[in-house]
């Protein structure tokens, strides 16, 4: 940790909280008596155990001696003894849930690329385990998000947001590891993930809970073996110490201190440990204050145990009162559930975002969205894909529920722009499906409707190549084929599963697709892609391009 005392005492900007009662203590005791002296001397008890050594360095020698808590520890002293003997003067405070912003200084003028294995929220959406988010900061505060297949797959979407950050599935801290957000290529971060600008330049911000930073913190500071060799107590003396350092700071616009030795090391939570884990929680919210304001108290691991400070040297932060409160992960957007919304609330929809509605919106069969909504080709209408089907919209035909099968032969493209959650073999939606989805109308299948035209007009060229190599494309409605004397000697005849139950021994028609109620029987692929001629199209540049 470096010493930095230039930095100027700033009120924080975002929410505020109502003031935390600071606890009703004294003063810590100042403690200089011979036991101390003995301990802080040229030979402490640190220097005679293995695996006993500073973490980050010896330092500055300012402030509480980490090697002196140790051997104070050792000697019995509880932390707040220890806190008292380095900073005489100072009082404990006591804050609320706190998040902090932490600079990570290794990204600095790179893009952000990150990834959770549950999966992870951003830009208002959900991306599927293993997907990447790939941010890199506007000047306008947002930024540009590129998802894909893993860090180095194919995209999936992209798009811009206002919200320059990448957030767990799950709020709140102490989330498992699986909701952690990983670097492409690095280490894992509690919280959620952000960039921002600085001069132009890309940085790269941690936004954690104070409790969850100290996680990764203290077993950079100190080692957690510490607590294996009677010196628990000055494990619990550096999280307070910590803890205040941080909230004490003010460095950056976007972020209130940086993650190494010019502030406090932190690698995320790749040194985690649970010795220190449970320093941070038994001393939970606890800060050292002066006159009311948290104090950046500073500490080094100062071999010759160190000597008490004066705090009137160190800067202030802002009371426990005027910290931002943590605030929860942004909800992703859901349509109202009501049936009965308000006009206000209906002026914003579309078309296929009424029928999400009408069908029960996210806890219908259909599930979540999976993208935004998309132009058909030709422009003919919309499309937007769900985890367990698509609802694609045309002027004339309005809103129906499709499978991801009737979209590929829309929109053949799309096949390489599923995400992951997508990518598997569609659960169909439809009359065929196991579970149909309660009142929706459904399209026949492809194998009903046929095939899209052929684009050259000609009417023979869509039709089924005959099985017995006949080319007479009216052989079947021929009321003549039946007297045709070649008929019996067909080798496909007898195979014909219709042939029995004809009494002329040509083929019966095939029967009318069977269809859901509410379904539109003209709802085909080869109608969908016709134009309106009289729509004006949005200004769109390509089908792949979103429409919002």
């Amino acid at each position: 940790m470096r010493a930095d005392t230039s930095i100027a005492r700033k009120t924080r900007r975002g929410t505020r909280r109502r003031a935390v009662p600071i606890l009703a203590a004294p003063p810590l005791p100042v403690l200089v008596g011979g036991t101390a002296l003995v301990l802080t001397g040229a030979l402490g008890l640190w220097q005679l155990l293995p695996d006993v050594e500073p973490t980050v360095g010896a330092g500055h020698g300012r402030g509480m001696s980490q090697v002196g808590a140790f051997d104070n520890a050792r000697a019995g002293w509880n932390a707040e003894q220890i806190l008292g003997h380095y900073y005489p003067g100072a009082e404990l405070g006591q804050i609320g849930a706190t998040t902090i912003g932490v600079r990570l200084q290794a990204q600095d003028d790179a893009t952000l690329d990150t990834y959770a294995a549950a999966g992870a929220q951003v830009a208002g959406r959900m991306i599927g385990p293993g997907e990447a988010a790939h941010l890199t900061p506007m000047p306008d505060g947002g930024a540009s998000v590129v998802v894909t297949a893993g860090c180095d797959g194919e995209v999936l979407w992209q798009s811009a947001t206002d919200d320059p950050y990448v957030y767990p599935i799950g709020a709140g801290p102490g989330r498992p590891a699986d909701e952690h957000l990983t670097l492409c290529g690095g280490t894992a971060y509690r919280g959620a993930l952000g960039v921002a600008l600085e001069n132009g330049s890309y940085r790269t911000v941690n936004q954690v809970d104070i409790e969850d930073y100290l996680a990764g913190v203290l077993p950079a500071e100190m080692q957690a073996n510490w607590a294996d060799q009677g010196a628990f107590e000055a494990l619990r003396a550096q999280a307070i110490a910590a803890r205040s350092y941080a909230l004490a700071e003010d460095r950056y616009p976007y972020a209130q201190t940086c993650d190494t030795t010019d502030c406090q090391v932190y690698p995320g939570t790749v040194k985690e440990d649970a010795r220190t884990t449970d320093a941070v929680a038994a001393t939970v919210g606890t800060v050292l204050l002066r006159d009311g304001l948290i104090l950046r108290s500073e500490y080094s691991a100062a071999p010759d145990g160190g000597r008490p400070a004066d705090i009137e040297t160190f800067a202030v932060g802002p009371a426990p009162g005027d910290l931002v409160e943590s605030l929860p992960i942004p909800a992703l957007p859901e349509l109202p559930a009501d049936p009965g919304p308000t006009i206000e609330a209906l002026a914003g929809e579309s078309v296929i975002d009424t029928e999400y509605r009408r069908l029960g919106g996210p806890g219908s069969s259909i599930g979540a969205p999976i993208g935004p909504e998309m132009m058909l080709p030709q422009r003919a209408g919309t499309y937007r894909l769900y985890t367990n089907g698509v609802i694609v919209a045309t002027k004339t035909l309005g809103a129906q529920v499709v499978d991801f099968s009737t979209l590929l032969q829309l929109v053949p493209e799309v096949g390489e722009q599923l995400p992951g959650s997508a990518a598997t073999p569609p659960k169909k939606i439809g009359p065929q499906s196991d579970t149909p989805l309660e009142g929706a109308p459904q399209l026949p299948n492809l194998a009903d409707v046929g095939p899209a035209p052929d684009p050259s007009g000609d009417p023979g060229a869509n039709t089924a190549p005959d099985p017995s190599g006949a080319t007479n494309p009216n052989a079947a409605t021929d009321p003549n084929a039946a007297t045709d004397p070649n008929a019996a000697t067909d080798p496909n005849a007898a195979t014909d599963p219709s042939g029995a139950s004809d009494p002329s021994g040509g083929s019966a028609p095939d029967p009318a697709p069977e269809v859901s109620a509410g379904a539109d029987p003209n709802f085909a692929p080869e109608q969908i892609l016709e134009p309106d001629p009289g729509a004006v199209p949005p200004p769109l540049q390509a089908s792949a391009v979103p429409t919002e």
